[in-house]
């Protein structure tokens, strides 16, 4: 018993020793400290002959220290070993690379790769250990023999990513494609690779590569498939108009399927302003769907279409479309997006909110899912905001927040909450909402709420009537009702009377969206450069960069200026919510070429 003990407390020891062995061979290593490295990793190798990863440290170690005859030596010995695991090749031929050897080194290579002929599945190891010193051609020829010896293997990806390295795009595309077409990873994951090297422009080469590559995919082989990857490359030219002729191309030979392609490229199209896109794949829809909710879908699409700026006449005919919806589909729980979308036209475009209130009601009293019920609830709590009835729509806001607190419609309840008590002039509660938003699920609502949070906190702290506050949100109230050149007047009056408070840069910001959405365009960038000269270090100034940079890019037609405008928000805004777009945008006024 007594020696069980002791044998027991040896092997704890042992163990403990060889850890912090372990240990130290990393922490030297990492920490460029080679020689103490060596010390650690030769009592490792010399403990565990079998464990590559200290057998590799060992290697890298000797190399850093340029002791290449010691790794020569240590690799000879391993590859002479019965059973070797064949990357000790790769390594023994780069240790002649090292020494600029090529021949010997290219010798050694070789071997590695006829290693594949005993064991298709070493193709994996060897191309990734090949790929790590950049022997690429090496890396192709044995992910490509692994999959000639075993066709169940597939290396495609690796063989892309290779090819793009390369230059080799045309390559790259029918690997990338064949992964595609047999369905090995997932398409999202694919495309992701292809678009980067793309542009926005059909002329550049890479995508006219990829465009002929498709069709003469679709001419040898022809398949739905070639279709929707052709719809996918348009869209990401802009050219709506030819996607959504793949679109209903697809749609034909599904034997008339789902509407939802369609329907998800109407709004690209509507998003990015082609109108007449939109409008044909939304009428498109019309009259090619089964399903009424698709149908409808559609059909309130248009009508969003023709609310972008409608004059009175064209109010008045759009009411009477709605109401012969309202005839035709009824008060279903299966329509409530058209009663959601009638309640916000009476009061948001006819500033009528009393019929559209009672209609949300009614529709309550309908046999409503709580999912049904939180939308309705939340459609009426906005209608009841509009009216200024602030404690009605606090008390429907509320009721979705406790029903749904896990899910985003609950979170948006309770930033809708945060949102009305602003609005009433309740900071404090505003700001009580706001801290639990922070860690929302969605970032959208976290970024709001951090937003508003910060505005409520920085202006109460200097201003403890918060009169400047109240006006703010006095003004974002008439914003929220429509009321634009109202709420730009109210704002002018902070600018005015307020001026050098810390409430001016977001003054400054809000009017500036307010005037672009007036096509005040000039009026938008003085107050862009101004919030840029004045607050160039607060929080707001990533976002008049970026919105200045937009609107050199596409207002003005001044891409330099947008150029430099983004790229203040590169090198000085590196964490802002706008940098990926900003460098993407850059990178396309630069002309830089894709990879």
């Amino acid at each position: 018993m007594r020696y069980r003990i002791v044998l027991i407390f040896y092997f704890i020891l042992q163990t403990a020793c060889f850890a912090q062995e372990d240990f130290l061979a990393k922490q030297y290593f990492n920490d460029g400290e080679f020689e103490k490295a060596v010390v650690y990793y030769e009592k490792l190798v010399d403990k565990n002959p079998r464990r590559t990863d200290y057998s590799e440290g060992l290697i890298a170690c000797y190399q850093q220290l340029e002791r290449y005859q010691d790794a020569e030596i240590f690799l000879l010995e391993k590859i002479s070993e019965s059973y070797t695991f064949p990357t000790f090749f790769i390594e023994l031929g780069y240790n002649y690379t090292l020494q600029k050897q090529p021949e010997k080194a290219q010798e050694y290579y070789q071997k590695a790769i006829q290693k594949i002929d005993e064991n298709p599945n070493f193709g994996y190891g060897l191309g990734y250990r090949f790929q790590k010193y950049a022997l690429l051609d090496e890396a192709i020829a044995a992910y490509t023999k692994a999959m000639a010896l075993k066709p169940e293997l597939n290396y495609d990806f690796q063989l892309a990513r290779i090819y793009g390295e390369q230059g080799n795009i045309d390559k790259m595309y029918e690997s990338y494609l064949r992964l595609i077409y047999e369905g090995k990873t997932a398409r999202s994951n694919v495309l992701r690779n292809i678009d980067d090297f793309l542009t926005e422009e059909s002329t550049n080469e890479n995508n006219i590569k990829l465009r002929r590559i498709l069709l003469q995919n679709a001419q040898k082989n022809p398949d739905v498939i070639w279709n929707e990857l052709l719809s996918w490359l348009f869209v990401q030219q802009n050219q709506f108009n030819s996607a959504l002729a793949q679109e209903k191309a697809i749609f034909k030979r599904n034997n008339n399927g789902s509407l939802d392609r369609l329907q998800s490229l109407g709004e690209i199209a509507l998003d990015n302003k082609d109108l007449d896109t939109a409008i044909d794949a939304f009428e498109f829809m019309v009259s090619n769907a089964t399903n009424p909710g698709t149908k409808l879908n559609a059909q309130l699409s248009l009508i969003d279409i023709e609310l972008i700026n409608p004059n009175s006449k064209k109010l008045i005919a759009i009411e009477k479309q709605f109401v012969k919806l309202l005839d035709e589909y009824g008060y279903q729980n299966r329509t409530l997006q058209l009663q959601i979308a009638y309640a916000n036209f009476l009061t948001f475009r006819k500033e009528n909110p009393e019929p559209a209130i009672q209609m949300l009601k009614k529709s309550l009293k309908e046999p409503l899912g709580r999912f049904g019920e939180a939308y309705i609830k939340l459609a009426l709590g906005d209608i009841l905001v509009f009216d200024q009835r602030f404690n009605e729509a606090l008390i429907y806001f509320s009721q979705i927040q406790k029903k749904l607190k896990n899910d985003v419609l609950g979170q948006d309840a309770r930033f809708k909450v945060a949102q009305t008590s602003f609005y009433k002039g309740d900071f404090d509660w505003a700001l009580t909402q706001l801290k639990v938003l922070r860690g929302s699920t969605s970032q959208l609502i976290a970024n709001d709420a951090m937003q508003l949070s910060l505005l409520i906190s920085d202006n109460s702290l200097e201003d403890s009537t918060q009169t400047a506050l109240k006006k703010y949100a006095r003004a974002d109230l008439l914003a929220y009702q429509k009321k634009t050149t109202a709420a730009i007047s109210s704002l002018e009056d902070i600018l005015t009377n307020h001026k050098g408070e810390k409430i001016e840069d977001e003054a400054l910001l809000k009017q500036a969206k307010l005037l672009e959405e007036q096509n005040d365009f000039e009026k938008a960038r003085f107050n862009y450069q101004k919030i840029i000269e004045f607050y160039s270090t607060d929080i707001l100034a990533d976002d008049a960069y970026f919105a200045l940079a937009k609107l050199y890019e596409n207002v003005f037609d001044e891409p330099d200026k947008a150029q430099l405008n983004y790229e203040k928000i590169i090198y000085n805004y590196q964490d802002s919510y706008f940098y990926p777009q900003a460098r993407k945008n850059f990178r396309k006024l630069r002309g830089d070429l894709i990879n």
